[in-house]
């Protein structure tokens, strides 16, 4: 009688006497089987659930896209574009009355075309414009390829309607009209020569003084008047609310009387598109701002970085920047604290210049108004008779291996779009 009764589990439904263990076992059947099932039960129908709501929602969805209301503001530039799969035919009434203005009669493009690249969309073509006061013009045609889809033909309505509203300035490729009514579709674009302020620089290299009437020689005072002109562009750029995201001479057009343009806007128009500038938009590594190597969001002062680069160089007539680092390992290098050594051809006010601009955190580096006021300081005592001299000469394949980027075309590309 002092022995303890055992007693059945409290979680128990059946009545077990402490010897049978028949109904003991029945009892934990009951919790193995009919517990796991009731709750996969609720599982189904919570994922029954889910499934109608986001049914119903994707419905709502495409019942708003034929809203007529929706189809006009997808004609409006500030409100961006669907770039999904369209017809043809419903891409090309995506346009607005902005391009009839810009519109180009083919009959005006002089012929045959002169082929000088090959663009992101299509070919390149230099040729003259013949305009309604019987002036001619040299110009650049981007044309649209051939086997372009819909998506493409959308896609390149859409930059040319970006290039017409952002508008003229005088250190950005001017967007000259369209050809968009009918095939060939395509832009034109007033024409600079020599082109590439890369291969100019490259060219400056050269013992020569002069080439088709073009001087190659640089100062140290036409870097301060180039860098000026090209600070000048992004000003305008940040007063729309965009960045520019691939500052750098291959991205820069000069001329003969060495006024420059800056080109390469594609980032722009992304960012005008969407929003925000694109995080993962493929640049050059050794070109960007920490941030945009780590992929957080970037800013003018993003700009700013990659300006200093384009100061290093043109000082150096455009030697690769941090020719003893491999392009995969810049971020390990600057995360030491390291910055590109003084070239023996820069004088300490420029280098401090760009020292200013490769600040680590973003809020250090200099603004844009006061990079403007450093350069014009600068300028003033800078030396205009010496000219730059760098002996060794450039080949392209072993640059784009040290820098870090493809094999460049050395034809003028204008990727102005």
């Amino acid at each position: 009688m002092g022995d303890t009764v055992l007693r059945p589990p409290t979680r128990s439904l059946l009545e077990c006497d402490s010897t049978d263990q028949l109904c003991i076992v029945r009892t934990y059947e009951y919790e193995v089987i009919v517990v796991p099932t009731f709750l996969i039960g609720v599982f189904v129908i919570l994922l029954a659930i889910i499934f109608f709501l986001r049914y119903r929602k994707r419905k709502s969805g495409k019942g708003q896209t034929q809203d007529p209301q929706s189809q006009k503001n997808h004609r409006n530039l500030n409100s961006g574009i669907s770039l999904g799969e369209l017809s043809l035919d419903r891409a090309l009434k995506l346009q607005d009355s902005s391009l009839q203005d810009l519109e180009v009669p083919w009959e005006n493009i002089r012929k045959p075309l002169q082929l000088v690249g090959e663009g992101r969309f299509g070919p390149i073509y230099r040729t003259v414009l013949s305009e309604a006061d019987g002036r001619e013009q040299d110009i650049i045609i981007k044309q649209l390829r051939d086997s372009a889809g819909p998506r493409e033909v959308q896609t390149f309505l859409y930059r040319i309607r970006f290039q017409a509203w952002l508008g003229r300035h005088p250190y950005l490729v001017g967007l000259l009209g369209c050809h968009s009514m009918q095939k060939p579709y395509c832009m034109v674009l007033e024409s600079l020569e020599p082109g590439s302020l890369l291969q100019f620089l490259w060219d400056c290299r050269r013992d020569v003084m002069s080439m088709d009437g073009i001087l190659y020689d640089l100062t140290e005072c036409q870097v301060y008047t180039i860098g000026l002109q090209i600070v000048s562009a992004l000003e305008f750029l940040n007063h729309r609310s965009l960045l520019h995201g691939d500052v750098a001479t291959r991205n820069i057009l000069i001329q003969r009387n060495f006024t420059v343009k800056l080109a390469g806007l594609g980032g722009a128009c992304d960012m005008h598109l969407l929003g925000s500038f694109p995080s993962r938009r493929p640049a050059p590594l050794k070109w960007m701002a920490p941030e945009r190597l780590l992929h957080l969001p970037i800013t003018t002062k993003s700009d700013v970085w990659s300006f200093g680069i384009l100061l290093y160089e043109m000082i150096t007539l455009g030697a690769p920047p941090y020719p003893e680092v491999p392009a995969s390992s810049i971020l390990q290098y600057l995360q030491r604290g390291n910055v590109m050594k003084r070239p023996s051809s820069c004088k300490p006010a420029l280098y401090n210049i760009m020292k200013a601009c490769w600040a680590w955190k973003a809020r250090d580096r200099l603004s844009i108004s006061d990079l403007q006021r450093r350069l014009e300081v600068g300028k003033k005592s800078s030396d205009d008779r010496t000219v730059l001299l760098v002996p060794e000469l450039v080949v392209p394949e072993l640059y784009a291996g040290v820098a870090g980027t493809e094999a460049l075309k050395m034809e003028t590309d204008y990727t102005v779009l």
